[in-house]
């Protein structure tokens, strides 16, 4: 199989919490027959919890979930690119999306840990891990605060460095990413980091889009950035300016490191109305992945194209897992 795309963040595994929710409900964007209409060959699947009591329970359940979709016959985990099967299977691993899911605020680390444990147990691999989301928790700053990384924070880094396990920046505030990056430098850890899910702010002012600085350090440390599809963070009004990310991007020295990170989620009981639709008709679910490739090709090149769908990303794994 020479081309296939890789998505690295959906919020699948949330939804499947739902009572009655099945990986076929078209209405989650990235159910099963959008990943194979639109020849995903790797979803990476958050596990995600807000940052409140009970999180930890949350996010051992997806993580239950996750291996049950593994013991269906539509999903496979994700090795490398010289065992996707020769079939109509999707393959999939897991990462996670706020620490809380596995450490709540006033539980002991060392119980956090164990869960974390757990999560990696029943998943088998964790692609990558997001401290914080929007809010801050123990560990750090999310996106919509100042706050730095906390002791508890340095305490997770270090469980981490030999892990294997990258850290995702796309939810950290400014100050969290920089103190992320300074503390893996100063301790010499061999981590990687990726943003799963952030364009450019530069491109779209919004605190989930990375400054340039950040997207330099990404590119230094051969990370990736995931492209967001959200239309928050692409540009409230023109659907056209997902592709001036692509060439910000690019302008930045980013070919190596730009993948697609789409964040599709159920949306449709989203408290805040006033942002819908969240999503423009182009890149609404996963079947668009085909139309966008075709755009892309044609917009900068193919060799940019297949790096962008599949090649950046594989390249990323087989870099960390080696």
């Amino acid at each position: 199989m020479t081309h296939f795309n890789i998505d690295l963040h959906c919020d699948l595994l949330y939804y499947l919490l739902k009572e009655n929710s099945k990986p076929n409900d078209k209405e989650v964007r990235c159910a099963l027959p959008h990943l194979k209409e639109g020849n995903v060959k790797l979803q990476v699947m958050a596990i995600y919890a807000a940052t409140a009591k009970n999180s930890t329970e949350e996010g051992i359940l997806q993580s239950e979930i996750f291996a049950d979709l593994l013991n269906t016959d539509d999903f496979f985990l994700f090795k490398d690119e010289n065992d996707i099967p020769n079939d109509n299977r999707v393959g999939i691993l897991a990462a996670i999306e706020n620490a809380s899911s596995f450490c709540e605020e006033e539980m002991n680390l060392d119980i956090g840990f164990k869960n974390l444990e757990t999560i990696i147990k029943n998943t088998q691999k964790v692609l990558y891990l997001g401290i914080t989301h929007h809010s801050e928790n123990r560990f750090g700053g999310g996106n919509n605060s100042e706050t730095g990384l906390k002791e508890d924070g340095k305490v997770l880094i270090d469980y981490l460095a030999d892990k294997k396990i990258a850290i995702d920046l796309a939810h950290t505030s400014d100050q969290l990413a920089y103190d992320i990056l300074n503390y893996i430098d100063q301790r010499n850890y061999k981590i990687s980091i990726l943003a799963s899910h952030s364009n450019y702010r530069n491109v779209y002012k919004n605190n989930r889009n990375l400054p340039d600085e950040l997207v330099k350090e990404v590119i230094k440390r051969k990370g990736l950035i995931g492209l967001n599809f959200i239309k928050d963070y692409i540009d409230l009004q023109h659907p056209e300016r997902f592709y001036e990310h692509i060439q910000y991007g690019l302008d930045l020295g980013a070919e190596d490191c730009i993948a697609y990170g789409a964040d599709f989620f159920f949306d449709a009981e989203h408290p805040d109305q006033s942002r819908y639709p969240f999503f423009f008709e182009e890149f609404k679910d996963a079947t668009k992945y085909n139309s966008i490739n075709k755009r892309v090709a044609e917009d900068f090149s193919p060799v940019i194209m297949e790096k962008i769908s599949h090649k950046n990303a594989v390249n990323f794994i087989t870099r960390l897992w080696i």
